[in-house]
């Protein structure tokens, strides 16, 4: 067996009892007869192997995978709410089946395509979740883009939040107590100190985020936001949802309303205006309003007949 072959063995057991209960031979024949044990010219696979994949997984994904009670040898992943599965551990699962379908063969990067992009502030990642796991306060300098200028902080580092390809410290500014989000990609001469602070309160980065959209710190109640979508735009929507709490509030001929229990953040606000003419914001009227004056200023930007330098 492939020592570098783990991952993929991994996606496929995964896969497989995702369907359904499946004993050792059915799990063995599945594995086998996959395009990437053929790929990968592997003829054989153990029960052995079978018992250590399980256990690795166990502690790689955060679930287990059982045998069946009362004499059942069949194995099967414990079911659990919907709402309960850890989105980590399954964006791990997914990173993990997409690398190795790209590293299986060389080849196949003539057939796959990925984005080019240099995330900026990745070389602080481990330093960060150092601090942020022993609870050591950080100091380091922070950029900004809208009025390019340059601080110094000193923060309690609680969490690493992820939005659209770029990473955030979530972290309490010494300065004024204040939760705060601020981009890898501005922060520079991180230091890690040899102090550390106590959390104030159990922090919940998930509870905290749970009405935002995108990175913002909140204190707001969330709104009642509706946006109605053309149909073809809707089965985008369905499959890819903007929010946790989106929900269909009704259908016609020509359009699907979808509701959310969200604070309209300027991230959401961008979300809604890139789809252009397909989707239309319906509530809240205050939305709707800011929505229309963004849309006009940009208008007004290409009737104006004055060039700028």
């Amino acid at each position: 067996m492939k020592k570098d072959f783990y991952l993929t063995r991994y996606a496929l057991i995964i896969k497989r009892l995702e369907r359904s209960p499946a004993a050792y031979p059915e799990i063995e024949s599945y594995l086998l007869n996959s395009f990437e044990f053929q790929d990968a010219n592997i003829t054989s696979y153990s029960i052995r192997t079978l018992q250590r994949d399980i256990r690795d997984i166990a502690n790689l994904f955060n679930f287990d995978i059982h045998n069946k009670k009362k004499g059942d040898n069949r194995y099967y992943i414990e079911s659990r709410p919907v709402m309960e599965v850890d989105e980590y551990n399954q964006r791990l699962l997914e990173s993990f089946q997409i690398m190795n379908a790209v590293n299986s063969q060389p080849d196949f990067a003539e057939f796959v395509y990925l984005e080019n992009r240099t995330p900026r502030g990745i070389e602080n990642f481990y330093d960060l979740l150092f601090a942020i796991r022993n609870k050591r306060i950080l100091e380091f300098n922070h950029f900004k883009y809208k009025d390019q200028s340059t601080t110094s902080r000193k923060v309690h580092p609680y969490a690493l939040k992820e939005s659209k390809d770029r990473w955030y410290l979530i972290a309490l500014d010494t300065k004024d107590e204040k939760l705060k989000a601020f981009g890898l990609d501005r922060i520079s001469d991180l230091a890690v100190s040899k102090a550390g602070f106590k959390l104030q309160q159990k922090f919940n980065l998930k509870e905290h985020f749970k009405n935002a959209f995108g990175i913002m710190n909140l204190e707001e109640q969330p709104d009642k936001v509706v946006i109605r979508a053309t149909k073809e735009q809707a089965e985008y929507l369905k499959s890819s949802p903007l929010h946790h709490s989106q929900q269909i509030q009704k259908e016609t001929e020509k359009y699907v309303y979808f509701a959310y229990d969200l604070f309209p953040t300027y991230d959401f606000i961008q979300e809604i205006l890139s789809f252009g003419n397909q989707v239309k914001v319906t509530e809240p009227k205050n939305l709707m309003d800011k929505i229309k004056e963004l849309l006009t200023i940009s208008i007004q930007q290409y009737d104006d007949s004055s060039l700028e330098s």
